[in-house]
């Protein structure tokens, strides 16, 4: 297909971008479903997308896409409380899932002996100075994002038995790609910004004693050109304005402070427009070179995020960078504010420029990669 630049709606997402958006929560799988969504559109009626339904038993990419998230409900009373939520329509996979959880529970602190699944979600590759993936050390494990992204293409591919100690089978690795995919294309799930203990930032492969940010979960967030935060409502987190704000305001018409059920109502055609729309336009850019084998994608994508991340905190100043105890490990915490400047545009516009296009990209390579892998 040849690439064409973005239609009228893409436009009307940039311009509009500063407009209202709701900003809860509760929101953060729409950016999954996109992704997941244009996926299924891609692969619809191809061998691909009949073998996958066969693993998934029938579930889209669209849902698979925010399983990953949804089982993090678990951590607290486990995978096998009768009050735990379960996929009791596909018994199958919610036992799969279950032992996928029990294998890699979630722990307070970076254990390499005990993994836990949360670690697999993303990378904390330092934004300063700039640098690849495999150019350092301080942020990377074994666990990471890009690790599980080639794991999972291995287990696929039957490079890596299903019988193996993460208990990821070949319906959990579609599930977990699905999701991952969609992460890697996030900036704040590959890069972070690391302080020393006067709160400058600093480079943690020299300074060992450096606190990193996690990926923006620490630190509020405060833009330019906003309006005044309501009674009750606590500043938005840095990193959550990327999982949800930014990706909330591809959809400006849909009014802000909305009741869950009113927001999903509201944004299902909306969504259903925007989904057609990437899956019909080639995004800029997404091919991989025909030389590089599917299980280093993970890592050449990682290098292409890395300096959107390094963009994303250099239009911030950081203040009152502290260090924060969070269960056994100590991390960076503060603020982060817009920086005022003339020559380029707001934060908010930026950002849900980059998400379009990095939602967009994401599902083409998803659909690319499951039918390269399948």
């Amino acid at each position: 297909m040849k690439t064409v630049s973005r239609g009228a709606l893409f436009s009307a997402i940039i311009l509009c971008s500063v407009g209202s958006v709701a900003s809860l929560q509760a929101y953060g799988p729409l950016g999954h479903e996109i992704v997941g969504a244009i996926a299924d559109e891609k692969l619809a009626g191809t061998p691909t997308a009949a073998k996958a339904n066969r693993l998934l038993d029938g579930l889209s990419l669209e849902k698979a896409a925010v399983i990953a998230d949804e089982i993090k409900d678990w951590d607290k009373k486990g995978a096998d409380d009768p009050r735990s939520f379960h996929y009791s329509a596909h018994r199958r996979i919610d036992r799969e899932l279950r032992e996928f959880w029990r294998a890699n529970p979630p722990t307070p602190s970076a254990n390499p002996t005990a993994t836990s699944h949360h670690w697999f979600h993303y990378t904390d590759v330092p934004v300063v100075p700039p640098q690849a993936y495999r150019a350092g050390i301080a942020g990377r494990s074994k666990w990471d994002i890009v690790h599980m992204i080639s794991y999972c293409i291995a287990v696929l591919q039957e490079r890596v038995a299903e019988q193996n100690d993460r208990k990821i089978t070949k319906p959990v690795a579609i599930i977990l790609l699905a999701h991952y995919v969609a992460d890697i294309h996030q900036p704040l799930h590959v890069g972070a910004e690391y302080f020393n203990a006067r709160g400058r930032v600093t480079d943690p492969d020299k300074d060992k004693s450096a606190l990193g940010d996690e990926g923006g979960n620490t630190f509020t967030l405060e833009l330019g050109g906003e309006l005044p935060r309501r009674r009750g409502m606590h500043k938005k987190k840095f990193h959550g304005f990327w999982d949800y704000d930014a990706v909330n305001a591809l959809f400006p018409d849909v009014p802000r402070y909305l009741p869950k059920e009113e927001f999903l109502v509201q944004i299902e055609p909306l969504k259903k427009k925007l989904i057609h729309e990437m899956t019909a336009q080639e995004p800029r850019n997404w091919r991989m070179p025909s030389s590089i084998p599917v299980d280093s994608y993970a890592e050449m994508w990682a290098d292409e995020i890395l300096p959107v991340a390094q963009e994303a905190h250099a239009r911030l100043e950081f203040r009152n960078v502290k260090p924060l105890l969070e269960g056994e490990r100590t991390v960076a915490a503060g603020e982060a504010i817009e920086k005022p400047g003339a020559n380029h545009a707001l934060y908010r516009t930026w950002a849900t420029g980059v998400v379009g296009d990095e939602l967009h990209k994401a599902g083409w390579r998803l659909a690319d990669l499951l039918e390269k892998i399948l």
